[in-house]
């Protein structure tokens, strides 16, 4: 069964975010090394939202959220992305769909909308972000992004492209 759920998530891409924390070791009034500083921006750089799928056969497709999304803009990304993943990742017919308890996928319009579509949902625990495979596929996104080291949001959102 696992083979066939398509695995759904959003994250944030931040310029200068915690993934460009780095530590080193030096000796007592000795300089730091020029090679093992980083740049700094005041107030993180910006960032960008994405939402993202996948399922065992691959990644679906990857969208940038404009804004901060509601369950209107969620019910439109869902729209636009999750039945070509569907079809891009040969699920068949008998797929299911997993998001996580976000208050915009479980609000009264989206789980009308999803009623409506007639997709098989998995059920999902509380408060359970560790659970979704997604998480890794993220965490390789960012630290990808990251090594590049993007001057600005245009240069992540170019990336994300390829």
């Amino acid at each position: 069964m696992r083979t066939l759920v398509l695995w759904t998530d959003e994250t944030k891409l931040e310029l200068f975010g915690p993934m460009d924390q780095r530590y080193v070791w030096r000796r007592k009034n000795k300089a730091y090394e020029e090679k093992n500083t980083l740049p700094t921006v005041k107030h993180g750089g910006g960032s960008i939202m994405l939402w993202g799928c996948f399922a065992s056969a691959g990644t679906g497709k990857l969208q940038r959220v404009q804004g901060t999304m509601n369950s209107l803009q969620y019910q439109e990304i869902l729209d636009d992305n999750v039945m070509q993943s569907v079809t891009n990742l040969r699920l068949g017919r008998r797929w299911t769909f997993q998001q996580d308890n976000d208050p915009k996928h479980t609000s009264k319009s989206t789980r009308e909308w999803l009623q409506i579509k007639g997709w098989n949902i998995l059920e999902w625990p509380s408060q359970s972000p560790d659970l979704n495979p997604i998480e890794y596929l993220w965490n390789d996104l960012k630290t990808a992004v990251h090594k590049r080291s993007p001057s600005n949001v245009t240069e992540i959102e170019r990336r994300r492209l390829k």
